[in-house]
């Protein structure tokens, strides 16, 4: 814990002061093992995810395990940190980073690349894994990044690809049976000994064994096994959710951070099928919790937190067979006590009022929808079988109903896009504001629609993962285009900074290489990237040219089907041939409901054909 006299020199003391309700501090001479969970963002927005707070709950319940949080310091304190020559430390116990056996670093974002070295350097670890001796915590990284882990391999001791709640305990019971209870032995064999073991529980990468080599027609760096380790790292999934650990005794922030509510898991897992979506199938399987134990959870979590305000965390909530008696049952059981339910982003073409007025009945908090693209031509290619009717006629039974303002995700830069799907964007939202302003009618204010337009970056583990992406003057020729369509004062429009989008999509599928030009770009200045007011584009495009690359170029490399990719040693579950077909469709403006039932049969898990058995079924 840092002393008064460092906390009263800081903007927000309250994010480094530690010993908010309900957060764990164990005796860490009892204590076998001890493991930091760090978040590479400022505490507000890292206490916002809920898989830290999972993975905090899942290592505190072992008798044998400590474990802390560590969040990256915003400017201030890293600068006193470092000028007064010390290391970052945990919150619970202020141990410093380098202190630990483990360092679990979330890896959400690949625009926090940099602040995951920030918090290394800080903490007084090495930034290279070859340069870490005995002494030196395992640091492992866990988070949709890893099914492209390679830009950060030599950072790394090792990857959890997938789901965490079950493998760490697998990883602390391999370093017990290697290292014993004892915290000051030290096995023959050391480090390497010991990754070699993590090697082999599934789902865990260690990419000192893997050598890269130059292959393919662009000579990207592939990773290949070697002393014994797997040809394919197979990702972990928690196949029940109803028996997985769950914190029930949430931790309650002394300030005010990003999702500042209960997060109550309903499932994991989408069966919808969207093309540029990476989430939709690295967490595949779809799982649902029961209707027993979302009410449990809700009663422990309203009663141990304090909040008025239940968020449902899901990809797609109202997909749980049972949300419309989980929306009964939450009103009846919280509504008396003014505990309002936040719904996640909707599609419009499953939107029932009914169930959003059943659970905002205490209070209107929003809804969200995604079309995503505004022709059925584009809806087509990216697998989202929503319509414009479907959108408008969301929009006019919210405003009757209501509410006064609703939120709209769009993207532009998909594969196929034209110049009129960008305007048709426009004319779509001149189209809802003319419906919500009728459904409002004079007597209840004015209607706003927010609006945000993100670009379209080709991500790993996706059918798009070949696809091109549109060069940083195409981004800003279609964002001014789109602002040229004189948008109604009721909506408040706004697009992603392009250059975030060009160096995430370089990242997202980069290889090796890219390593050193990270931790050039983060040694010349660049954190923070994620935050628009920190993003220092030039910095990267320096760091590139440092190692004979250009960002730009790099982000334009054409990708080609048949060429091995950096991540092909990584299986989300689901068959690059599945992927490859997916694309061919979408290039034939085929939506997945138009392929024969077969065909679903490359899907690893085989979760899309039975989607198509499903909408089959609705339509009979």
């Amino acid at each position: 814990m840092l002393p008064a006299s460092i906390l009263r020199r800081v903007q927000k003391p309250a994010r480094y002061t530690g010993g908010e309700w309900r957060a764990v501090k164990k005796d860490l001479a009892r204590s076998s093992v001890t493991f930091a969970l760090a978040y590479p963002d400022v505490y507000e927005v890292g206490m916002s995810h809920l898989g830290l707070r999972i993975l905090y709950h899942c290592l505190n319940s072992r008798p044998d395990t400590a474990c802390e949080r560590v969040f990256l310091p915003w400017h201030d304190l890293a600068a006193i940190l470092r000028s007064e020559s010390l290391r970052l430390s945990s919150l619970e116990s202020g141990l410093p980073l380098d202190e630990f056996d483990f360092v679990g670093i979330t890896l959400q974002d690949e625009l926090n690349y940099s602040n995951a070295l920030a918090l290394l350097d800080l903490g007084g670890i090495p930034l290279a894994a070859a340069e870490r001796g005995d002494e030196m915590p395992f640091v492992i990284g866990g988070g949709p990044c890893t099914y492209n882990p390679e830009p950060l391999a030599e950072f790394f001791d090792a990857f959890v690809v997938g789901e965490g709640e079950e493998v760490v305990d697998e990883i602390v019971e391999a370093f017990l049976e290697w290292r014993g209870p004892e915290r000051d032995h030290r096995p023959v064999g050391g480090r390497p000994d010991f990754l070699r073991r993590l090697a082999q529980i599934r789902g865990v990468y260690v990419p000192s064994l893997y050598a890269a080599e130059p292959e393919g027609s662009d000579g990207l760096l592939i990773p290949h096994a070697q002393d014994g380790a797997p040809v394919e790292v197979v990702k972990r999934f928690v196949a029940d959710l109803d028996a997985a650990s769950f914190p029930l005794e949430p931790i309650v922030p002394f300030c005010e951070i990003v999702h500042d509510r209960i997060q109550l898991e309903v499932n994991r897992g989408c069966t919808r099928g969207c093309r540029f979506c990476q989430a939709g199938a690295i967490y595949r399987p779809r799982r649902d919790k029961s209707l027993a134990t979302l009410q449990q959870q809700a009663r422990r979590l309203v009663a141990d937190s304090g909040y008025d305000e239940i968020s449902l965390v899901s990809l797609h909530a109202v997909d749980h067979p049972q949300i419309t008696e989980l929306a009964d049952w939450l009103d009846q059981e919280f509504g008396r006590q003014r505990v309002s339910v936040a719904l996640p982003s909707l599609r419009t073409d499953t939107f029932s009022l009914e169930l959003a007025e059943r659970l905002q009945r205490v209070r209107k908090t929003g809804l969200t929808f995604a079309p995503e693209a505004a022709t059925p031509r584009l809806r087509a290619a990216i697998n989202k079988t929503v319509t414009d009717e479907d959108l408008l006629s969301c929009v006019s039974a919210a405003f009757v109903s209501g509410w006064r303002t609703i939120k709209l995700y769009f993207m532009i830069g998909l594969p196929t896009e034209q110049e009129e799907d960008v305007l048709a964007i426009g004319a779509l939202l001149h189209r809802a504001v003319g419906a919500a302003r009728r459904a409002s009618g004079k007597s209840r204010g004015r209607p706003r629609l927010n609006v945000s337009v993100s670009s379209f970056i080709p991500k790993p583990q996706s059918p798009f993962q070949w696809a091109r992406q549109d060069s940083l003057e195409e981004l800003r020729a279609k964002q001014a285009l789109l602002r040229k369509t004189h948008l109604p004062r009721a909506v408040r429009l706004s697009m992603h900074d392009a250059r975030q989008s060009i160096l995430e999509g370089v990242l997202a599928r980069g290889d090796r290489s890219l390593g050193p030009v990270i931790r050039t770009a983060y040694e010349s200045g660049c954190l923070f990237d994620a935050w628009t007011d920190e993003f220092k584009f030039e910095l990267w495009e320096r760091a590139f040219a440092a190692h004979g690359m250009d960002l730009v170029q790099t982000a334009q490399r054409e990708w080609r089907a048949e060429d091995p990719t950096p991540w092909d040693h990584i299986s989300s579950g689901v068959a690059k041939r599945f992927y490859r077909e997916e694309a061919r469709r979408a290039e034939r403006g085929l939506t997945t409901e138009d392929c024969s039932q077969g065909a679903c049969s490359g899907c690893g898990l085989g979760t899309l054909a039975a989607v198509c058995r499903g909408r089959e079924q609705r339509r009979q």
